[in-house]
């Protein structure tokens, strides 16, 4: 009862109190000409300005300003990356191991949303007066506009020259077989004058994107050893954070961007949220850029999935990204299990019944042991009956009896109960770790169930029904595990008080409801427990009998 009113409660606040879903955006085409950035007029360059001692030099100039930015495309056999040399940003990422989504006809998946303006990863050098930001346009020289990664790793630099004796040059080292990009920004002050600056690496991503009514997505960042979450609604209460900083992110539920630092150097992580963008940065130690000098910045950036063998490829602790609350080292296991079952048995929804199987073999004695106080209770219930008759009209009589019932006959009353709260730990990391495991995104199981991360649909009705996830249509798997939840409630002894036995044949109904709109890789999990149980339950009922 305890977790059937838990979910009902996180359901109906789901329903009426969580953040509106966020609205659709238009597909990312998979054409190999690239979005473009924001065109100069649309850009904001400062124009030169007098530099004086500690003043941060104006960033653009009005030759550089009129000319087209460019697009590099480097092209590798994980992803295929758009730079622009407005900014030097991001302003394109697409991971060709993954799909937009079921229906998109082969797109590959797109990272950076098409209502981003400017891009990701930006630079930005924050001093006195003015700020280095998406304005600043670099030139790529000679580079061509198609890079083509194969055997070996590649350079992009990208160079701005201010025209006021500072240089500022963005040096980007792709991999053919890592996600992972090395990054590197140069500041040559060849003027006269010495100015202040705080470096800055950028990640961006529209607000509406991170909206999600389970799990977490957003800014973080790991902090002095510790892993930082900043929830949406608490950014704008969020103080910077300083330390030895591992790296920062911005997560959505499969995907992340990230800028690591493997250098033993202090920092601070600064989120912010403003005009519908949230931004997590990676800020250097104030620099003094003194006159004839020239300072180097090196960082790294990740643009992938949000999965536990390839971010442990990475390194930096990048894994730690990944975790799945207070019961995580519960939840890990049963991931890196449920891939070992893959490797023999390429099928994630085959892997969760197995997986599910062996997890109810492992409680099998602690289940024994609840069945059997069930079936002592069973037994009492006509005598348990008399008492409640005999005593209806004085409840403490009533209860100081049916103790005395249970001292007699050496039955104790949360036999039933206490196995299945140890269960517990073990039923929440499973929920965790299917809910959020990246494996089971697009993973396909039988028949109409294409998608184990997706809700069960059997046909498209093509109409939305009132508290149905699109798309709508026949939740074949949740009502089978909902009859499912009925038959093993029937096989369960009755509750003496009549109000308790009504709610608890609710229960079925309220699971059915709150499970339509779950991934069918977590209703099989339940599913499959559900009907384990039961065997186990008319096993040791038999046995007994």
């Amino acid at each position: 009862m305890a977790i059937g009113i838990s979910f009902l409660v996180f359901f109906l606040w789901s329903v009426f109190f969580a953040p509106p879903p966020p609205a659709p955006v238009s597909e990312q085409p998979t054409s190999s000409s690239p979005r473009s950035p924001a065109s100069p007029a649309e850009a904001t360059v400062s124009g030169p300005e007098q530099v004086g001692a500690d003043v941060m030099p104006a960033a653009g100039d009005a030759v550089t300003a009129a000319r087209q930015a460019r697009n590099i495309v480097v092209d590798t056999p994980l992803f295929r990356m758009t730079l622009s040399e407005r900014g030097g940003s991001v302003v394109s990422m697409v991971l060709k191991e993954y799909l937009e989504s079921m229906e998109s006809n082969g797109d590959f998946k797109e990272l950076v949303e098409d209502n981003l303006q400017g891009g990701t990863a930006l630079l930005r050098i924050e001093g006195a007066t003015t700020i280095v930001d998406e304005g600043l346009l670099f030139d790529a020289g000679e580079t061509p506009d198609r890079i083509v990664l194969t055997g070996s790793q590649q350079d992009v630099r990208l160079v701005h020259d201010a025209g006021n004796g500072v240089r500022i040059a963005r040096t980007f080292r792709f991999y053919p077989d890592s996600y992972l990009v090395d990054m590197a920004v140069e500041v040559q002050n060849n003027s006269p004058h010495q100015f202040v600056g705080d470096v800055a690496l950028v990640l961006r991503h529209p607000d509406d994107a991170l909206k999600t009514q389970f799990g977490f997505q957003g800014p973080s960042g790991l902090v002095n050893n510790k892993r930082e979450q900043v929830k949406l609604k608490k950014i704008d209460e969020q103080a910077p954070l300083e330390g030895r900083i591992r790296w920062v992110s911005i997560e959505t539920l499969y995907f992340m961007e990230s800028v690591l630092q493997k250098d033993d150097v202090d920092a601070r992580m600064v989120v912010q949220h403003r005009d519908k963008i949230v931004e997590n940065s990676y800020v250097f130690p104030t620099v003094v850029f003194a006159p004839g000098t020239s300072e180097r910045f090196s960082t790294s950036l990740f643009m992938g999935p949000k999965s536990l063998k390839v971010l442990r490829s990475v390194g930096n602790d990048l894994d730690r990204v990944i975790h799945f609350g207070w019961v995580d080292f519960i939840a890990k296991p049963c991931l890196w299990f449920m891939n070992f079952i893959y490797k023999f048995i390429p099928n994630y929804g085959i892997a969760i019944i197995i997986l599910t199987i062996i997890t109810r073999l492992l409680f099998w004695p602690l289940a024994q042991k609840s069945y059997k106080s069930m079936n002592e209770m069973r037994k009492l219930q006509p005598l348990m009956q008399e008492i409640r008759e005999k005593y209806k009209d004085d409840r403490a009589r009533m209860n100081q009896e049916t103790m005395a019932l249970y001292r007699t006959y050496k039955i104790n009353p949360l036999g039933g109960c206490l196995p299945m709260v140890i269960q517990l730990p073990v039923f929440f990391a499973l929920y965790r770790m299917l809910y959020q495991a990246i494996e089971l995104r697009h993973a396909p199981f039988f028949g109409w169930i294409s998608d184990l991360s997706a809700p069960d649909r059997l046909f498209n009705f093509g109409f939305s029904i009132p508290f149905m996830q699109e798309p709508s249509g026949i939740p074949v798997l949740t009502l089978i595990m909902g009859a499912s939840m009925f038959f093993q409630m029937k096989m369960s002894p009755a509750p003496g008080d009549p109000l308790q036995a009504k709610m608890m044949m609710l229960m079925p109904i309220v699971f059915t409801f709150i499970f339509i709109n779950f991934p069918s890789g977590l209703v099989l999990y339940w599913l499959v427990s559900n009907l384990v149980s039961m065997a186990q339950q008319y096993y040791t009922l038999k046995k007994l009998a």
